[in-house]
């Protein structure tokens, strides 16, 4: 028996020696391990593929073998089967439902273990043909509703539907009158109308990854009867299921669509929570996008419309498929020890939990216990070693969790982990030695010192783990420690060298402070050290370490040298306060010392608003007590916001200054009927602090208005009518629902009041129409608000008139006169006000050509009083009627009688020709050929010349009634720019432009250019003048 044992470790040996050699080489074995695993698919029947691949691919070392299986039999991949392996993955050639539809998983082995793969499903997507039988004729009243049975044929997967109207691709669009099913293909029409007759066909079309089929019925004939224009309540025909369950994260859509006359509008609500961000609402649907448990509930379709309403309701059921939240992970472990291992999954319905050992269902037995989610090992033994899969499911899927075990038996082995051969200590500290060495199982672990076997005293402790710690160390304990490990499949040591050296010492320690917010601060540190060994300064705040780089610049080293650690705090702030530690440390020890720093700031903000009392314009707070950041509160501030305003406001209050000792407080002044939220901030000589959280949301009481309506005004509307309008009311200012207003009015000059009142807040006019109104009749108006609570203030009274009426009067004496060949003034005497029907606005002048009809007339508006307008934009010599009317906002009054006006004929184009000129000491003389006109323009009556120095100076008009003119020129006079041309009383001709430049005194002709179509230059030299004359048509 000795023999055999001794056979069985050294084999355990030798087989540990293997293990670590390839852990070290890079070669470690594992089992496999899935990359790919295969997804359920779906092949159209039919298609041009002539395979499917399902895929699987693990790693593992040595790689990975191969195996699959199809509803739970494992298949015979023979050389000619139309299954075929391609690495991993299953190939199944030419596949048939009939034979090949089903659940596949893969197996995945090696030496190491078995894993399978999740199972995958094969399915078979089709889609037949509709039946060929006809379809019955439908007829229906005009007006009432009707729906089209689709009956799709068989299928797979589900279908998308459209209605095709006597032909394709004419498809019937979703308008809100017309819905089609996409749960039952149904097309339902709401209110039918004559544009509906006609044939039907439902159109269903399959989606399988990128094949798309489609196929349509027999038409079914719609035909109306005689219309019936009655009007009826909604009925509601496509409904959603009484329970429609779904998964988390999918889509949930619910249908719904109703008959009636007028079309009904659907509206969707949820009775028991609040509306989900994710709805996706357009009448007939309701989808959710994402759906979660949080959308688990009721909901209600409702239909409306003028004559009623009607609603159905139906509950969404959300499930899921199972999720992993704890899973096992691969966990290498001794021989003889014990092992728990833990799967958690969440699902709903609540998913179970079985567990396989290299892909056979493992349950419990001897050392092994399975209970659900929990696999127990007691006393590991080497043939534990293997791959172990968790499987959680339900009824809506299942998830796989894979695991490696491996079991180890190794004698111990320092090679990883050896004691440490230089073992420097401070003198009178302590000194901690590991003995960690590799081994399975757990090794006995000894200590000596030299020859000296270690054993627990005051200074020598071993603890259970085996490592050594030294206490009070002095000189004496300088030397060699050895580690000595042993188990049943071995024994090895390992030994390091004891030096003891001088201990670390705080030489200058911090000292305690007392700042404010914002102030600077040093805190000192300095010690002394072994000068062998590097020293190092670190500091924490209340035992968290201190990280320079990011302290955004608070914290810095005061100091680069070695012995000095002196810490600078700047710009300090209240959660600066706290205990600083200085720790400087070598190697072998440390030292370390406290301060405390109180930084005082303003007060934190007070904790747990709470309002309670509340009335229309009060309510009383309390608060409890924050942080004063050791400088005493003095007083309390109180801070509201509305739902109309995100900005918080200062609020009044009783008291009117808050003592720092109070914890409770009323505000005041406080709008009845208001939702608030209220804050409290404490402040003390250093200032204002944080402000609390807010408050939770109340709202005020109701209260009679206060205020009475602004803006009140009126006028204008149709004849016999009276408009009253007005600003609508705040709803800081409406103090109570149901808000409206009280309109009171009466003839100016009458006793009784009429009163009116119109609901709702948002209201802004009031009519009053009655026969009896005559146009632009004064009215006193006054007006006050009410709500649920009684009525507030009335306004000032307003003076409103009623509607006006188009004047009836027509103004007189209308006089028209040509002023040039363009242009006319006319003039009036104006209608006499007690004529007039409303406020007048102004006058509106009509002309027309002699010969036009005077709706063509073109008009021209005054604006007040005033009597005359000109009138610009005409046709020269031509006859013109005129007429004038008088206006308001109800109109245009009736017409003057028509007058006559004929334009002046056009000025003469021609412009004056033939300048020239003299000068003579101060003076230019300028000469020009008299323009005669033609017998169609205007006579000439006198010359306009335009005058101008330079470019740059302001022009001098002259009249002339001859064809010269003396102009006075300065002395320094070198050039000018001159225009001339004719006028009369058909206007300003042509103009002609010549620019002068002066030499000499003698004078120089100007040939005539006026009538040639371009300008040009004429360049003409004598002894003494140089002259340059330009012609052009330039406006004056």
């Amino acid at each position: 028996m000795g023999g055999t044992a001794g056979f069985i470790h050294a084999s355990l040996a030798v087989g540990t020696f293997l293990v670590w050699c390839q852990a070290q080489s890079g070669m470690r074995s594992y089992g496999p391990v899935f990359e790919e695993q295969p997804s359920h698919t779906l092949f159209p029947e039919g298609s041009a593929e002539e395979k499917v691949t399902l895929a699987c691919r693990a790693r593992a070392n040595p790689p990975a073998t191969y195996r699959w299986k199809m509803n739970g039999t494992e298949l015979k991949l023979e050389p000619d089967s139309r299954y075929r392996l391609v690495a991993g993955d299953l190939v199944i050639s030419n596949p048939v439902k009939a034979k090949d539809s089903g659940s596949y998983q893969c197996v995945a082995s090696n030496p190491r273990g078995t894993v399978v793969s999740r199972e995958a499903s094969l399915r078979f997507g089709f889609l037949q043909e509709f039946s060929a039988e006809e379809r019955d004729p439908v007829k229906i009243t005009e007006g009432w509703g009707v729906m089209f049975t689709c009956s799709p044929p068989p299928h797979y997967p589900g279908l998308s539907y459209r209605w095709l109207l006597n032909e394709f691709p004419n498809f019937i669009p979703a308008d809100g009158r017309r819905f089609i099913s996409q749960t039952t293909g149904n097309l339902y029409i709401a209110k039918t109308e004559a544009s509906d007759l006609g044939n039907y066909s439902c159109f269903a079309t399959s989606h399988i990854d990128f094949i798309t089929k489609s196929v349509f019925s027999k038409f079914s004939r719609l035909s109306l009867a005689a219309e019936d224009a009655r009007q009826f309540p909604p009925s509601i025909k496509a409904r959603f299921p009484a329970d429609t369950y779904a998964l988390t994260g999918q889509v949930v859509t619910l249908e719904c669509f109703a008959f009636g006359n007028p079309v009904p509008r659907i509206k969707w609500r949820k009775l028991d929570g609040p509306q989900s961000s994710k709805w996706i609402g357009s009448e007939p649907l309701l989808q959710i996008q994402h759906a979660g448990f949080e959308d688990e509930g009721t909901y209600e379709c409702e239909a409306e419309n003028a004559k009623g309403r009607d609603t159905h309701q139906g509950r969404i059921i959300i499930h899921a498929q199972p999720e992993w939240l704890d899973v096992i992970s691969d966990t290498e472990a001794d021989i003889g020890s014990d092992l728990r291992w833990s799967c958690v999954a969440s699902g709903k319905p609540r998913p179970t939990v079985r567990w396989l050992r290299d892909g056979q269902p493992l349950t419990s037995q001897n050392r092994i216990e399975v209970s659900g989610g929990e696999l127990r090992f007691s006393k590991l033994v080497l043939e534990d070693s293997g791959m172990y899969q968790c499987v959680a499911e339900n009824k809506h899927g299942t998830v796989y969790a894979s695991a490696e075990l491996t079991v180890q038996a190794l004698a111990p082995d320092f090679r990883l982990s050896p004691v440490k051969r230089l073992i420097p200590a401070a003198r009178s500290g302590k000194v901690i030695i590991p003995c960690q060495p590799r081994a399975a199982p757990k090794a006995t672990v000894l200590w000596t010192k030299g020859t000296e076997l270690l054993v627990n005293s005051s200074r020598v402790t071993i603890t259970a783990d085996g490592t050594l710690i030294l206490q009070n160390i002095s000189k004496s304990d300088e030397g060699k420690y050895t580690c000595f490990a042993e188990n049943f499949m071995g024994k090895a040591n390992s030994t390091g060298i004891l030096s003891v050296r001088d201990a670390t010492k705080i030489t200058l320690a911090p000292s305690s402070a007392d700042i404010n917010v914002g102030e600077n601060l040093t805190l000192q540190c300095h010690a002394s050290h072994d000068p062998t060994m590097d020293l190092t300064f670190t500091w924490s705040l209340d035992d968290f370490p201190i990280d320079f780089d990011k302290s955004e610049g608070h914290y810095r080293r005061a100091s680069a040298k070695e012995a000095i650690g002196d810490l600078s705090i700047s710009n300090a702030q209240l959660r600066h306060s706290g205990r600083y530690t200085c720790m400087a440390q070598t190697v072998v020890d440390s030292a370390s010392e406290s301060a405390t720093l109180t930084v005082r700031g303003p007060p934190g903000p007070p904790g747990g608003v709470v309002v309670r009392d509340i009335g229309d314009t009060s309510v009383q707070l309390s608060w409890s007590r924050g942080f004063d950041n050791h400088s005493p509160i003095a007083r309390y501030l109180i801070e509201a916001r509305t739902l109309l305003s995100s900005q918080w406001k200062q609020m009044r209050t009783n008291p009117v200054n808050i003592e720092g000792n109070a914890e409770t407080a009323q505000v005041v002044n406080l709008i009845p009927w208001m939702d608030y939220e209220f804050r409290v901030l404490a402040s003390n000589i250093l200032g204002i602090g944080e402000p609390s959280l807010p408050s939770s949301k109340i709202r005020t009481k109701e209260a009679a208005p206060t205020v009475a309506p602004s803006g009140l005004s009126g006028g204008g509307g149709a004849p016999n009518e009276l408009i009253i309008t007005w600003t609508p009311t705040l709803r800081d200012y409406q103090n109570g629902d149901g808000f409206g207003y009280i309109v009171s009015f009466r003839r100016k000059g009458s006793q009784a009041w009429l009163r009116a009142r119109v609901p709702h807040a948002e209201s802004l006019h009031f009519v009053y129409r009655n026969e009896s109104i005559a146009p632009y009749t004064p009215f006193e108006v006054k007006i006050k608000a009410y709500n649920r609570k009684g009525e507030g203030p009335e306004s000032l009274t307003a003076i409103v008139y009623s509607a006006e009426e188009e004047p009836k009067a027509a103004p007189y004496r209308v006089i028209a006169k040509s002023v040039l060949s363009s242009e006319m003034d006319v003039s009036w005497e104006p209608v006499e006000q007690g004529e007039m029907t409303g406020v007048l606005l102004g006058y509106e002048i009509r002309y027309w050509k002699d010969g036009d009809k005077e709706e063509a007339a073109d008009r021209v508006r005054t604006a007040g009083l005033v009597t005359s307008a000109h009138v610009t934009g005409l046709n020269p010599n031509t006859d013109y009627h005129v007429s004038v009317r008088a206006y308001n906002r109800a109109g245009t009054g009736p017409p003057s009688p028509a007058t006559d006006v004929t334009t002046t004929r056009p000025p003469p184009k021609r412009p004056p020709g033939n300048i020239s000129w003299t000068f003579s000491g101060s003076t230019v003389s300028i000469k020009w050929d008299p323009v005669v006109a033609k017998a169609d323009e205007s006579a000439v009556t006198g010359y306009k010349m335009l005058y101008r120095q330079d470019s740059h100076s302001a022009p001098t008009l002259y009249l002339a009634s001859k064809s010269h003119i003396d102009i006075p020129i300065p002395e320094d006079f070198t050039h000018a720019f001159v225009q001339i041309r004719v006028t009369g009383p058909g206007g300003d001709g042509t103009p002609a432009e010549v620019h002068i430049l002066r030499n000499s005194g003698t004078s120089m002709m100007v040939e005539d250019s006026g009538m040639r179509p371009a300008p040009h230059v004429v360049t003409i030299t004598t002894n003494s003048l140089l002259l340059v004359a330009l012609i052009s048509s330039l406006e004056l």
